[in-house]
């Protein structure tokens, strides 16, 4: 007997003046600007790496994966830790406004471009409070070939405590 879900949980967070949505259960958890350590030959939307706990995790500035005006500097600036297959990647975010549950069906098939950013990057959009949320699909963040590149780098570091 499969049970049907009939709502999700979704956290909210802003890129510019727009507001986007990721399942709660792809979040391992949010935490603050970390020292990041430069990663050469990295695609250009790869920020660096930071060291969470002797993991080293990737991190990737959504301003610039989806062609947006870079990131301004603010106190609300948040990282995402989101599971990406078996990998960690953490995701620039300008700020977490909320969590909130979306009725499954209020969850309505991406339009082709919403915002500049291409349906392939889109589970779907809802409205929450008046205001359009876009639902990431973060297994579509990565091509393949960027996540292969970028899996080689994630790892615990040599001596490091948990």
């Amino acid at each position: 007997m499969s049970v049907e879900i009939e709502e999700i949980q979704i956290a909210c967070f802003k890129l510019g003046e727009d507001l986007f949505g990721i399942d709660i259960m792809r979040i391992r958890e949010i935490i603050r600007p970390q020292r990041l350590s430069s990663l050469p030959k990295a695609p250009s939307f790869v920020e660096g790496v930071i060291n969470l706990r002797g993991t080293i995790i990737p991190v990737i500035d959504l301003h610039k994966r989806f062609d947006m005006p870079g990131l301004q500097e603010s106190p609300h600036i948040r990282l995402l830790i989101v599971s990406l297959g078996r990998q960690l990647i953490g995701l620039v975010v300008d700020d977490v406004t909320e969590v909130i549950a979306v009725p499954v069906k209020d969850i309505k098939p991406p339009p082709q471009v919403v915002g500049g950013i291409g349906a392939e990057y889109l589970i779907g959009v809802c409205l929450a409070h008046d205001n359009l949320i876009m639902l990431l699909n973060i297994d579509q963040l990565l091509t393949a070939k960027e996540a292969g590149e970028l899996t080689g780098i994630q790892g615990e570091r040599p001596g490091a405590s948990q």
